[in-house]
């Protein structure tokens, strides 16, 4: 036992600055996704939506180059499909936001999530649990959220946990595609969670589909008829991406309050 703990002495403070703090991530991380529409040409942009792997780059119906944040995987080969060289990937961890069309723009920049209406805030207060649901993942997402409750990022801190029971939660965390084998089940996780209820999709499969969009097998992630107050891009995100969307929905970061949102919660 002696050995243990002066093992863990030796090893210091190990929990993340975030948010007080810079954060530091490795050089090989892709962050959000950018592009630089002077490099862009409609012809081109044509050829290079048909060439990505994903439905990140696509073309507005006036002829407009967008980037969707939320349909990217975040991968090199999205990238490279592009023949003019303007989508590249910054170290930017913040992507959240609380509309799917906050994550659609010409440059990839999102509309950061805002705090939720004062109300729900209240009934909140200043911790969330949350039932997850892996609706048809590859486990990725789920790593991630794991990920939240070790020393280095230390989610309840903030008083954000996991529960075992939607009864006993105040939203849930949908990751995965949602395969037409856990749509019912989605659907009653759902019913479960008194209200007033938060839902939040995580991952690019319960945002778009991710790389197995349109398979007769899934519903290209959470279904129309369960309402997303936070959608958190990524393949999978980073644990802080996680976070810094849920404590801008709690109004717990600098200037998130001030961007309250009026829309209700399911």
């Amino acid at each position: 036992m002696l050995s243990v703990l002066l093992a863990r002495w030796r090893q210091g403070f190990r929990t993340s600055p975030f948010p007080g703090g810079d954060v530091r991530f490795p050089e090989r991380y892709r962050g959000r996704p950018t592009l630089d529409a002077a490099r862009c040409d409609a012809g081109v942009c044509e050829a290079c939506a048909r060439r990505c792997p994903t439905d990140v780059i696509r073309l507005h119906p006036d002829g407009r180059v967008e980037l969707d944040v939320g349909a990217s995987l975040f991968s090199p080969d999205e990238a490279a499909a592009c023949l003019g060289g303007a989508l590249a990937f910054t170290g930017d961890f913040r992507v959240a936001s609380r509309t799917r069309e906050g994550l659609v723009s010409r440059t990839g920049e999102v509309e950061l999530a805002g705090a939720l209406d004062a109300e729900s805030r209240r009934l909140f207060g200043r911790s969330l649990r949350l039932r997850s649901v892996a609706a048809g993942s590859c486990g990725g997402c789920e790593a991630e959220l794991v990920a939240l409750g070790n020393v280095v990022f230390d989610m309840a801190r903030f008083g954000i946990q996991f529960v075992a029971s939607p009864r006993h939660a105040d939203g849930m965390v949908v990751t995965g595609a949602v395969s037409t084998n856990m749509r019912e089940a989605l659907l009653k996780t759902y019913e479960a969670i008194p209200k007033p209820r938060l839902v939040i999709a995580v991952g690019a499969c319960a945002i778009n589909g991710g790389p197995v969009r349109e398979s007769p097998e899934v519903m290209n992630g959470v279904p129309p008829d369960i309402p997303v107050d936070l959608w958190i891009p990524g393949c999978p995100p980073h644990p802080l991406t996680v976070l810094d969307g849920l404590l801008r929905l709690l109004g717990r970061l600098d200037g998130a309050a001030d961007h309250e949102s009026d829309t209700a919660i399911g």
